[in-house]
């Protein structure tokens, strides 16, 4: 591999810690220490950019699938944890709106909760996490209007958005807190609120998951917004938002609910217009994303059989076009693929993606 072409080694989601994760998912005990020499080499990051995919959490992360845990990897991600929970509160105190990465899964506390959430031992954080997390269903009102408690006024890359946005994904927006809270019940693990905070995210994406984002020109309308002509991904796409409709069902105890999010997977997973508009094999927004959430699914589902043909002809697509992906990596290179592929989670690895 050339210099250039050299990913960041302690991101998880493009670096050497992803490949490392591979190796420890397949048993190959010396390719995976190699991978993590290599990820640590230029140090690791415990500063403002440090999540589950980056740095000091990222490593927890990846050791602790090798059933390895490192004190002092521990304690800088609690200390990691501690600020930006700090930080969230002044943020509530003030009545500012939150950014993306205060709370989504790739940069904020929602992945920094499901780090906790998946610690072979318990930390007093992770209910200050979900306390959190949970808090974000209580409305705000900003200018006169009331809005969402996660409501941005900024995109996925910091972008100003006009009036802002709700983010509905998986990956940045609330149905990455949805999964978050309702697997934390699935680990006997509860604050208070936290079913009625379930129940508000499960509904407005009952109403809005149909779009990657809402707007407030939409808030303004009474006719709910149709469906976009989007890609079904994991990280925005309607796979991705079914799957935790599914585990907030679980939580709830909602078989109609449960019901329903299945019935969408499948539909999906069969329509040959929406499955043209994915164009690679990754797991952020391809195949092996499709993938390993249809196969979580169907675990969870009390007819599983009616996934089986869908998983076997999206495997056969996922393995015709994994080689043609052009970056090594977990989200959207070959690694991510090749753990789909392999169809193992021995490790837990796709907790990582809120899959489980």
């Amino acid at each position: 591999m050339t210099a250039a072409a050299r990913p960041r080694t302690q991101d998880l989601s493009e670096g050497a810690l992803g490949v490392a994760l591979l190796h420890i998912e397949r048993g190959e005990s010396a390719s995976a220490r190699s991978s993590l020499v290599q990820a640590v080499a230029g140090g690791v990051s415990a500063g403002g950019n440090a999540s589950l995919f980056h740095g000091a959490p990222a490593l927890e992360f990846v050791l602790s699938r090798a059933g390895r845990s490192d004190r002092t990897v521990r304690d800088t991600v609690d200390r990691v944890v501690g600020t930006r929970l700090a930080a969230a509160r002044r943020r509530q105190a003030s009545g500012a709106l939150p950014h993306l990465a205060e709370f989504d899964l790739i940069r904020g506390l929602t992945g920094l909760g499901t780090l906790l959430l998946n610690r072979g031992v318990a930390s007093p954080l992770l209910k200050e996490v979900l306390a959190y997390l949970v808090s974000l269903a209580q409305p705000v009102r900003i200018k006169g209007q009331k809005l969402p408690g996660w409501w941005s006024e900024t995109g996925p890359s910091g972008e100003e958005m006009d009036g802002g946005h709700s983010n509905n994904g998986v990956a940045h927006g609330i149905a990455g807190v949805l999964a978050m809270v309702s697997l934390a019940v699935r680990h006997h693990l509860q604050v208070p609120g936290q079913h009625d905070a379930i129940g508000v995210f499960a509904r407005w994406l009952d109403t809005y998951g149909c779009c990657y984002w809402t707007t407030r020109d939409q808030l303004s309308v009474l006719v709910p917004p149709e469906p976009e002509p989007a890609r079904p991904s994991w990280c925005y796409g309607r796979i991705g938002i079914a799957r935790t409709q599914q585990l907030a069902a679980l939580a709830l105890g909602d078989p109609a609910r449960r019901r329903t999010a299945e019935d969408i997977v499948v539909r999906t997973l069969a329509d040959p217009v929406g499955l043209g508009r994915i164009t690679d094999a990754s797991l952020c927004h391809g195949w092996a994303g499709l993938l390993t959430v249809a196969r979580a699914v169907a675990d969870d589902s009390t007819a599983p059989n009616r996934f089986t043909p869908l998983i076997e002809d999206l495997s056969k697509r996922l393995a015709a076009d994994l080689d043609r992906l052009p970056k090594p990596g977990f989200l959207e290179g070959r690694t991510g693929a090749q753990l789909a592929l392999d169809g193992t989670n021995t490790t837990g690895w796709t907790s990582a993606l809120l899959i489980t």
